[in-house]
């Protein structure tokens, strides 16, 4: 059986197909995205999950229409201005990962303040993922490590690069202090990571779901976990 889940992680796709299908513009299949990862908030709440951290828009995603990007603006920065005091009443953490440089300094200064408002909380560390991408992640990682051995190796402290194990380089990432995802779960019927959380899910299980992110619900997330409960996790190691 498998060892209790920690961290949940979402890859949230489909929102432009569930629009497109319903004859519907793009933003009102993001619009009802949102509102399906806020149920999904409240459903790791209620399971009980530590952890869960949801994709919400990659560094691949700029190169999307104009207008969809600046309604994707928009909508972060009504639910920035909307919902951080919802999750700090529900004692929930929020952070984000990814590279913030190329957001609107309003909308970075949005998340900083959510950061600090709920940074105490415990009920639920709730981790999105905003221009990010796994490969330009772990360069970040290995840049900060390399400056940080040679501020080190100038002070004769004996840090080197090459003495670092797994363990400490994932300290560098952007995930750092957060467990690897137990669990990661993808919509859409697309069954690839695309270039999400690369270093951390090398052992994670994966559910594929046939079924587009606006219609994902609380009910989704029962189904997988029970699933995640009944398989072995041997990280591995050969079991007896």
């Amino acid at each position: 059986m498998s060892t209790p889940l920690q961290h949940l992680a979402i890859i949230m796709d489909g929102n432009g197909r569930w629009a497109k299908a319903r004859g519907l513009p793009s933003l009102a299949g993001h619009q009802r995205g949102a509102e399906a990862a806020k149920a999904a908030i409240k459903a790791a709440l209620a399971e009980g999950i530590p952890f869960l951290t949801l994709f919400g828009f990659s560094s691949e995603n700029w190169a999307r229409p104009e207008d969809e990007v600046k309604g994707l603006m928009q909508l972060l920065r009504r639910y920035l201005q909307s919902d951080t005091a919802e999750f700090h009443a529900n004692n929930i953490r929020l952070r984000f990962i990814g590279e913030r440089s190329r957001f609107d300094p309003d909308i970075v200064d949005l998340m900083q303040r959510a950061e600090s408002l709920t940074a105490s909380n415990t009920a639920l560390n709730l981790t999105v993922a905003l221009n990010y991408g796994g490969r330009a992640e772990i360069l970040r990682a290995a840049s900060r490590m390399l400056f940080q051995s040679y501020q080190a190796l100038d002070k004769n402290e004996g840090f080197a690069a090459w003495q670092m194990d797994e363990k400490q380089f994932s300290q560098y990432l952007d995930t750092a202090g957060l467990p690897d995802p137990d669990l990661v779960i993808r919509t859409s019927g697309e069954k690839r990571l695309s270039n999400f959380l690369l270093w951390q899910s090398a052992y994670a299980e994966f559910e594929f779901l046939d079924v587009l992110w606006p219609d994902f619900d609380a009910g989704h997330i029962r189904q997988a976990l029970q699933n995640f409960a009944a398989r072995e996790r041997r990280f591995g190691a050969r079991i007896a």
